[in-house]
């Protein structure tokens, strides 16, 4: 695949000046896709590296703000769909208006910072996001953070084992690529993983800058598991709210409205509205290479027992410590 034919925030053909004198001084590697450069610790391609640097200078946070972030491929999509949801519920009386849901997939209702909204500008126009806005990031906390200073607003966290995002970001590579489900790429995918230099690598600093946050600023940081928001959904669902400041009443709870929507973001309820069969992100992914299977332990499927070890090892040696365990 041609560099003209990934999507824009891959590519390296948005840089200011000012960014190219940075990156020439940053640490620099090269993968498969092209070239990365690491700042502030993490690994961006160079126009998400943009974006990065397009938001930190430009952002002007509002007091209630809600941004979603993630390692890629954690159970990002589900999450953004019942934060949407959750906030609409009291909006969405009438049968006679489509949901969000229904009329654009989650990633265009809850667009990333780095990767759309400030990927080509500093001062985007954000007039068309109204209060609360919604956003998402996979930059870790410290970075986020640049602009945020002592804004209130809410961020929400989701983590998922690192095997089942293994496989996950592999197929979804693989899906975007246009490429058959490859070994060749699971490998190099795994490599990256476990040495840290891959696309906002390493994964262990993204989690634990959030889990960290979290800990010291409970009320603004919520750190969710994919697994527990899997088997206990209900549960976490009013977790979530809660947090967002819109709990369930206890005759929504009488009425089903938990149940309503868990099912309106279940992966069989996403996949098969049309937005998500037929549409596409602004970087041209098609909406339907984000609903794949969603499970738990899919990894074991995938991996060999070496595989799975070389991680292990690398948890355990990266987590030592932190109080953190997975």
């Amino acid at each position: 695949m041609s560099d003209k034919e990934l999507p824009d925030h891959l590519r390296e053909d948005n840089l200011s000046e000012e960014t190219k004198t940075l990156i020439s001084s940053l640490p620099s590697t090269k993968d498969f896709l092209g070239k990365l450069y690491n700042y502030q610790g993490c690994w961006y391609y160079p126009n998400t590296l943009q974006g990065v640097l397009n938001f930190q200078k430009g952002f002007k946070p509002q007091e209630t703000d809600i941004i979603i972030a993630s390692f890629p491929k954690s159970g990002t999509t589900w999450l953004k769909a019942l934060t949407v949801a959750l906030l609409e519920r009291s909006n969405n009386t009438s049968t006679n208006v489509p949901h969000p849901l229904q009329s654009d997939n989650p990633h265009g209702l809850v667009p990333f910072l780095e990767t759309n909204v400030y990927l080509n500008s500093s001062t985007p126009d954000l007039t068309k996001f109204s209060s609360p806005r919604l956003f998402s990031t996979h930059m870790p906390l410290h970075t986020l953070q640049v602009p945020f200073k002592d804004s209130p607003c809410k961020i929400v966290y989701v983590c998922r084992d690192v095997k089942d995002v293994l496989v996950s970001q592999w197929y979804f590579r693989c899906a975007y690529l246009q490429k058959e489900v490859d070994k060749s790429l699971l490998e190099s995918s795994l490599d990256s993983l476990c040495s840290g230099v891959g696309y906002f690598g390493p994964f262990w600093e993204n989690v634990l800058s959030y889990w960290r946050g979290s800990l010291e600023d409970p009320e603004h940081v919520l750190f969710m598991r994919y697994e527990e928001m899997k088997s206990e959904p209900a549960a976490q669902v009013k977790r979530l709210a809660e947090f967002l400041g819109c709990p369930f009443t206890e005759e929504e709870e009488e009425g089903g409205s938990v149940d309503k929507i868990l099912e309106l973001c279940s992966l069989s309820s996403l996949s098969s509205m049309e937005i998500n069969k037929t549409g596409k992100t602004s970087n041209n992914v098609h909406h339907s290479n984000f609903f794949r299977k969603g499970e738990v332990g899919d990894s074991k499927n995938h991996l060999t027992p070496e595989m799975e070890n070389k991680i292990d090892l690398i948890i355990e040696e990266k987590y030592k410590g932190s109080g953190f365990k997975y």
